[in-house]
């Protein structure tokens, strides 16, 4: 694999990336071979986007770094590390010191908070939003508008240690409070909450909010009332629109206009 020095600031850039209009590639930043990166977007300092997999570090002469994409409209901030065979869609971003490995798929505008470790063959759909310090285990499959807040760990083993790996699986326009641990292979649904704090041990159906260790239903997110008007709180894309896709229409017409 050759790297060749891009400019006078130590950019080394494989000649078998492909690199789109309008780039621009912080100091001290390495792209290695196989990636395509988006028009319009930028990468920041100290950044690693294609690291090679263990197979290149093994000396096997007929290691070919597998495709890395990202798309435009992107934002990688400093020191993040993207491993061989990711695709991220547009307008996707990262935090600082963000980790994300093997065989990821992101769909678009899906934005990473600092210190987020993805640890690989996991699936984001659209618009998902994690927050800092967040642990997503390989294997884990999150939906269109899944937001996910600080320290939250996804787990995947379910008899550690073993070499079963079930991460856990959310629906759309869920929400993932603080603190909270998702054991291997539990099937969270649609327009859920999952408390702060919680550890989730089971399935949750559609609507429901969950808190506890274990975590427990409490009731139906639709009878979650704000506390200062008295009016229903959730589903939250009703009342929170900020730079979401509904933003100019409402979501209900959002969503008419969508299923068409």
């Amino acid at each position: 694999m050759k790297l060749e020095k891009f400019s006078d600031k130590d950019i080394c850039v494989s000649p078998l990336a492909r690199i789109g209009k309008n780039i621009r590639i912080g100091d001290r930043t390495i792209i290695y071979d196989n990636v395509e990166i988006g028009d319009n977007t930028i990468i920041c300092n100290d950044c690693v986007i294609g690291e090679p997999l263990n197979a290149y570090y093994s000396e096997d002469e007929r290691y070919e770094n597998p495709k890395t994409v990202i798309g435009p409209d992107s934002l990688i901030r400093s020191h993040t590390i993207i491993y061989a065979g990711n695709t991220m869609g547009d307008h996707f971003q990262t935090g600082h010191r963000v980790t994300v490995r093997e065989n990821t798929i992101f769909g678009s505008h899906c934005s990473l908070g600092t210190l987020d470790d993805i640890q690989g063959y996991s699936v984001f759909g659209d618009y998902c939003r994690l927050h800092s310090n967040v642990h997503i285990g390989m294997h884990s499959t999150l939906g269109n508008f899944v937001f996910v807040y600080p320290y939250v760990i996804f787990t995947n083993d379910p008899t550690p240690p073993s070499d079963v790996c079930i991460g856990p699986t959310v629906g759309d326009f869920s929400q993932i409070a603080t603190g909270s641990v998702l054991l291997p292979g539990v099937k969270i649904g649609k327009h859920c909450l999952v408390g702060a704090g919680s550890s989730v041990t089971k399935d949750v159906p559609d609507y429901q909010l969950v808190v506890g260790v274990p975590a427990k239903v409490v009731k139906d997110v639709r009878d979650i009332k704000d506390r200062e008007t008295g009016n229903a709180h959730y589903p939250w894309p009703y009342r929170y629109d900020r730079n979401m896709p509904w933003q100019e229409v409402g979501f209900e017409k959002w969503m008419d206009d969508f299923s068409h």
